[in-house]
């Protein structure tokens, strides 16, 4: 058994032990499932050690047939895009879980579905099979829909529903376009990427563009790209803020992943969809910070900025050039790890409180100094300030935009609009400190207390890796750069 089989199975064997613990048992059922998640940290840390960053092709590859009727098989490899979202979805994991403390019912079957969900996620990262890849794929919705329909709040059963129903829904268009290809001889024991790449040059341009907007519908509603987003705002405001880090924090970015893949493999057809996929991503960059800029509920806030910052993802990636892209990859980075400090943030002010109204706070500096530091430097950091990681993004997709465009009056649109969402950004990031940290004092918040130790070393290692990043981001592009070159070559050779 391969490092990657080790890998995925981890959480697997967690879920395992976890259902043959007594239920009564809160304190070793806690404690088995942050064992394992941190074994699955581990394991990727020492993954990360061993990869070879200079390498553009897939590493580590397991390759085992199981129905060479079908040609599925048991294939895993990792590269450059998949490296760092093994990464940020086995800390976000971990960190979750350290928000999960306060959770105090039904305790076995939240880790249970925890553990199943971080299985799921690192099996899309790591399939180098595509029905492997889509059951992968469908394994996430059965924890997250147990998750939010359990553990919710108010409204959580029809949360929950809405997200599945969504999801199902996007996933049936991502099967017609993987029936469509299957029908031509691909290359079997290969990547994804160079199967489907093979594959496409023998299908009619249409049937590439149809093919395309399958993957478009299915991988957009996790994005999620306007006007796929309708389950966003109300699974986020109804989830456990725990679950809010690990769906804004990586599920979003397991439909970009995808999204990439399929454009990258379809080169063609995303050429001629490239107009319609510029004006998604700047329209939702625009649609998406408007509404954050309207919210009083903090984590419905956070939600629709995350439409915003996944329409700068998409716009990076419809670019079809080496800067938008690695903008692209290094923005589902910046996201994750600003989405997840936000969520675990308002979900820490929120189990003191019990309100996420931002009109109920006032003058937070003065009673909780820690937490004022590192949401402020989180909400700084989401408005693209420099010295955060999502200014280098957003700095690499601007650039690969501007030089997309021959004639300087596109180029110099599209910067405007860019601009424009930045500035919204910027509005409600400091409405929000305004807001939450200045003002005068009120008296219901003078009893509050400041962050703990444990929910200090959670957020700060989330905060830190946003500053840290943003100050020396080379080795995250440098972790990418190989395999999204080789990216451009494939899509520069198939449409100049």
């Amino acid at each position: 058994m391969g490092i990657l089989s080790i890998l995925l199975w981890t959480p697997a064997v967690g879920v395992l032990l976890l259902t043959l613990t007594p239920g009564q048992n809160s304190q070793l059922i806690r404690y088995i499932a942050h064992l394992f998640a941190t074994l699955t940290l581990l394991l990727v840390c020492w993954l990360l050690h061993i990869y070879h960053a200079e390498n553009a092709g897939l590493q580590f590859n397991e390759y085992f047939p199981l129905n060479p009727k079908l040609h599925s098989a048991y294939a895993l490899g990792v590269d450059g895009l998949s490296m760092p979202m093994l990464v940020l979805a086995t800390l976000l994991t971990s960190i979750a879980l350290l928000a999960s403390l306060t959770i105090a019912n039904g305790v076995k079957g939240y880790h249970i579905c925890m553990l199943l969900l971080e299985f799921g996620m690192l099996g899309v990262f790591l399939a180098q099979d595509w029905a492997l890849f889509y059951i992968f794929w469908e394994v996430t919705l059965i924890p997250l829909f147990f998750l939010i329909g359990r553990w919710g709040g108010p409204r959580r059963h029809t949360a929950s529903l809405n997200f599945v129903l969504y999801t199902m829904g996007g996933s049936i268009f991502m099967l017609i376009s993987l029936l469509a290809i299957s029908q031509y001889d691909l290359e079997h024991g290969s990547s994804l990427m160079s199967s489907m790449h093979q594959a496409a040059r023998d299908m009619p341009r249409v049937e590439q563009v149809l093919v395309l907007l399958g993957f478009v519908i299915g991988f957009g509603v996790k994005m999620p790209i306007f006007p796929l987003h309708g389950w966003l705002p109300l699974a986020h405001v109804e989830a456990p803020s725990p679950i809010s880090i690990l769906l804004s924090g990586i599920l979003l970015k397991m439909g970009a992943y995808g999204l990439i893949r399929a454009v990258v493999m379809l080169p063609e057809a995303a050429k001629i969809l490239q107009p319609f996929l510029i004006f998604l991503g700047l329209f939702g960059m625009l649609y998406g910070g408007f509404l954050a800029w309207r919210q009083s509920d903090l984590k419905a806030m956070v939600a629709y900025s995350s439409v915003s910052h996944m329409g700068i993802v998409l716009l990076g990636v419809a670019t079809l050039n080496e800067a938008g892209i690695t903008g692209a990859v290094l923005q589902m980075s910046a996201h994750g790890l600003i989405a997840g400090a936000l969520f675990l943030l308002v979900g820490l002010l929120y189990e003191r409180t019990h309100s996420r109204n931002i009109q109920d706070y006032s003058s937070l500096i003065q009673v909780m100094p820690r937490f004022t530091l590192l949401m402020t430097l989180t909400l700084l950091a989401a408005m693209g300030l420099p010295g955060a990681v999502g200014f280098i993004a957003e700095l690499h997709i601007l650039i690969g935009s501007f030089s997309l465009f021959a004639d300087a009056g596109s180029a110099i649109g599209v910067m405007a609009f860019f601009s424009v969402g930045v500035l919204i950004g910027a509005a409600y990031g400091i409405r929000t400190i305004s807001l939450l940290f200045t003002g005068p004092s009120k008296a219901a918040m003078q009893s509050l207390n400041d962050l703990n130790a444990s929910e200090l070393l959670a957020a700060g290692i989330l905060v830190g890796g946003i500053v840290l990043f943003g100050l020396m981001p080379s080795p995250l592009l440098n972790l990418s750069a190989a395999t999204i070159s080789q990216m451009n070559d494939l899509i520069s050779q198939r449409i100049l």
